[in-house]
């Protein structure tokens, strides 16, 4: 079964995840995966406790979110115990459902600042921070960690347990360690043993790039899973893993569909750059009033930017995908990315499916 999982107060209507993932799932990528339906969750990219304490503009809009999102979780990651606990207090403010705790980003810039991965070598300060954060605010706090830190020391069950004698209401794993990176394969094993050693939610990660892989995966101890690079490739994957775990027939995505897909992406971000869409999103105190719209250059680039890095990711496995993601990585223009785009899927496409 897909449907239905509790983390604390609140009341998933699918097992299954979007992850939160570095300059990827902004707050346009998480809307338009939600309305394809089968996403019981989505979670922020990981936003800074001290930019959020301090009311940095930037970090703050990492934060944002809208209401076609919930529920949603604002992810923080840092290692001070007053200043994560400060930063759940914002992330309640601005009336978040929950907000997690980012022990597994592996990056060398995040993990040596005792933050990120880097908690993993020391479950005793991961904890002061996660207890610090439960005494704070009333919604569910919850973890996402790794299987520990290298091969020596695969230590996310005392961790998960730890977490739980704190009060987090429920952890994700995946299970790599920080030294593996995205390299190797996710201990699947490892994460099911993390599930029998909690009574709370655990959550799986790693390597479901296929909806099948989703079903087979949630169907063992764990709670849900988290998906991430197979929804960059495939935003119906959430609606398809749905569907097969309910014994409905699987929906098939036309070219047409997956084109449809980054045009509204594009117009979303445009949107956003031009500040037309902030007055309907949950925003921190600290950004109460709306600032100047983006320079129309600086906000193309952007755009193109931002498409980019999705298309690396969205054109696998496609027929002509190696040439397609040449084409986006060469354009200069929003309107040349549209011609692309319509090129590509729209034009020759009809109802081929991709």
């Amino acid at each position: 079964m897909d449907r239905f999982m509790r983390i604390g107060s609140v009341s998933l209507d699918h097992r299954y995840v979007l992850a939160p993932m570095a300059g990827m799932t902004d707050t346009a990528f998480r809307r338009l995966v939600k309305a394809r339906g089968g996403c019981g969750l989505v979670v922020t990219e990981m936003v800074s406790s001290e930019g959020l304490v301090r009311g940095i503009d930037r970090t703050l809009e990492y934060a944002e979110y809208t209401e076609a999102e919930r529920p949603v979780s604002i992810q923080i990651f840092g290692g001070d115990p007053g200043k994560m606990a400060a930063a759940a207090q914002v992330v309640e403010a601005m009336q978040a459902d929950i907000v997690d705790v980012n022990m597994g980003c592996p990056v060398p810039k995040i993990a040596k600042h005792n933050a990120g991965c880097s908690l993993m070598r020391e479950p005793a300060h991961a904890a002061r921070i996660v207890r610090a954060m439960t005494a704070a605010v009333d919604i569910p706090v919850t973890v996402k960690m790794r299987a520990g830190w290298d091969d020596g020391s695969i230590n996310a069950p005392t961790v998960a347990r730890m977490m739980e004698d704190v009060g987090a209401a429920a952890v994700a794993v995946h299970g790599r360690t920080a030294r593996q990176s995205y390299s190797g394969e996710s201990d699947w094993d490892l994460i099911r043993t993390v599930a029998g050693e909690v009574a709370i939610p655990v959550l799986g990660s790693g390597d479901c790039v296929t909806p099948g892989q989703m079903v087979e995966r949630g169907r063992t101890q764990v709670a849900g899973v988290l998906v991430g690079r197979g929804a960059l490739r495939n935003p119906w994957i959430f609606q398809q893993a749905a569907a097969l775990a309910s014994g409905r027939a699987v929906p098939e995505v036309s070219l047409v569909e997956r084109g449809r897909f980054l045009l509204e992406y594009i117009d979303l971000l445009l949107r956003e750059g031009l500040d037309e869409s902030r007055g309907f999103r949950h925003r921190a105190p600290g950004m109460a009033q709306a600032r100047p719209p983006r320079p129309a250059r600086s906000r193309e680039r952007w755009v193109v930017n931002k498409l980019r890095a999705l298309g690396s990711w969205y054109t696998k496995g496609l027929h002509g995908g190696s040439q397609l993601r040449t084409a986006i990585n060469r354009a200069e223009s929003v309107e040349a990315l549209r011609s692309i785009i319509s090129l590509h899927f729209l034009e020759p496409a009809g109802d081929a499916v991709a």
